[in-house]
């Protein structure tokens, strides 16, 4: 009996993304592939109908729409994950423009066993001519995008605008990290995990998605929170001499207040978990990228 072939499940958080979501399902749409998908749309508490063009929508058969209320895009790239009905995942932002065959070629790596988790490039919107290649950190935890390379090629960060993954991996890292109420760093902390667990990421520079790079939110981002989601991350995956530094780079009144709250949150237990499934060191991670943190 001959293998099925494999089906793809697509999930876009969504929060006020206005005309973009309708651009980005008629992009999806509109591109040729082999391989079936389906396409999940979690809408987050929008209030700008973003979403409600699905109702008319000519392709509506092929989405589905769920409601959640504000549960920030980590947990719901997570349900978008728990309920997608395929073995391989993509996640992408509710931005997109796609070229031709982008399914067909990434999950070609996985599934001959070459990567684990692969992005395509990520050209500029407004200027197709700005390319990122993945990402790597700076010695501040910013994030930098890669230069290109000739062909696939492993990348520290897998930016989470658009990236494939088995769900079985997925599941094996616990997905995004479910701490995170709002948004910031959890695409950084996923790509950490993945390599602390011993998967690959990698970076196929000649699969190139246009991302509409804007210059604010549509939706309120609260410095606190992001700060506190960088702390959790350091907890849940750094020495304590790493831990220091991030609280160091958050000098300000709030830093201990934010600190009791992780603790106070679990990020203790959760690491001690991380910890006994963790196939190489946080130290060997920054050793293999070059990062001097």
């Amino acid at each position: 009996m001959s293998k099925a072939p494999p089906k793809v499940s697509i999930i876009i958080p969504v929060k006020n993304e206005g005309i973009n979501v309708k651009n980005t399902c008629d992009s999806l749409f509109s591109v040729k592939t082999n391989i079936e998908f389906e396409t999940i749309i979690i809408d987050d508490a929008s209030d700008d109908k973003c979403c409600d063009f699905l109702h008319t929508y000519p392709h509506k058969g092929r989405v589905r729409r769920i409601n959640t209320q504000g549960i920030g895009p980590a947990n719901a790239r997570n349900l978008g994950a728990q309920e997608a009905s395929h073995d391989y995942l993509i996640f992408c932002d509710a931005h997109l423009t796609f070229e031709n065959f982008w399914i067909d070629r990434l999950l070609f790596y996985l599934l001959a066993g070459h990567s684990d988790v692969v992005r395509p490039a990520i050209a500029s919107m407004t200027d197709p001519h700005i390319v990122g290649y993945g990402q790597s950190l700076t010695e501040n935890l910013k994030v930098k995008w890669n230069m290109r390379r000739k062909g696939l090629f492993e990348t520290a960060i897998i930016p989470g605008g658009c990236f494939m993954i088995p769900k079985r991996v997925f599941q094996d890292v616990g997905g995004f990290e479910t701490g995170f109420s709002s948004w910031g760093h959890e695409d950084v902390e996923i790509s950490i995990k993945l390599w602390l667990f011993g998967y690959r990421c990698h970076c196929d520079p000649n699969v190139k998605i246009l991302h509409l790079f804007r210059t604010s939110h549509p939706y309120k981002v609260n410095f606190d929170d992001i700060n506190y989601n960088q702390l959790r991350m350091a907890y849940l995956h750094f020495s304590e001499g790493r831990i220091k530094k991030v609280k160091e780079m958050m000098r300000h009144s709030s830093v201990r207040n934010i600190d009791v709250k992780v603790l106070g949150d679990g990020a203790r237990t959760k690491r001690n978990e991380y910890f006994l499934k963790r196939k190489i060191e946080d130290d060997a991670f920054f050793r293999k990228f070059k990062i001097n943190f």
